[in-house]
């Protein structure tokens, strides 16, 4: 019975959320023997990276394989970029770890709180490398989300994630 609940949850073509991956479309579901055990997997396409991953159906959920957000989580996530920026006094290395771990949470929220504290205005000083890293990564996250959930292509949902960023500033 939990089998049949697991897969009815997600299905073919429906995009989903992967915590360290972001935003991938399910392609298929299909059988496949491993260690002689018949597996149910999500055939899982991310086509921005190239990449297809396949994740067991018993596991998705506990992986955290979830939906796209909602609108209303995502117009909570744009209230978040408006917000000014949170930076802890603590060391680079354990806000980065900080930040790592939100953009991986899959959690749009969290991963909208990361790109309004690592946000520089131009006449703000120069990120680090590894600061811009973390900023990207998250920022293609939520805007990938914002896009797939909009049903709007990336570009535009970038240039509403930039126009809130900016009105922040001004």
């Amino acid at each position: 019975m939990s089998k049949a609940n697991k897969s009815n949850e997600f299905r073919p073509n429906e995009y989903v959320v992967y915590p360290a991956h972001g935003v991938g479309q399910i392609v298929s579901i299909e059988e496949q023997e491993v260690a002689g055990l018949t597996l149910e997997l999500f055939v899982i396409s991310f086509e921005k990276d190239k990449m297809t991953l396949r994740v067991p159906t018993n596991k998705a959920t506990e992986v955290g394989m979830r939906s796209l957000s909602s609108p209303d989580i995502v117009s909570k996530a744009m209230d978040t970029l408006k917000g000014k920026a949170r930076v802890k006094r603590a060391m680079w290395s354990r806000r980065a770890q900080e930040y790592e771990q939100k953009i991986n949470s899959g959690d749009l929220i969290a991963i909208a709180e990361v790109v309004r504290d690592l946000h520089r205005n131009d006449d703000q000083r120069e990120q680090s490398y590894s600061e811009r890293q973390l900023y990207e990564a998250a920022l293609e996250r939520l805007t990938r989300e914002i896009a797939a959930v909009s049903g709007d292509d990336e570009g535009n949902a970038q240039k509403r994630v930039d126009d809130v960023l900016v009105s922040r500033a001004a």
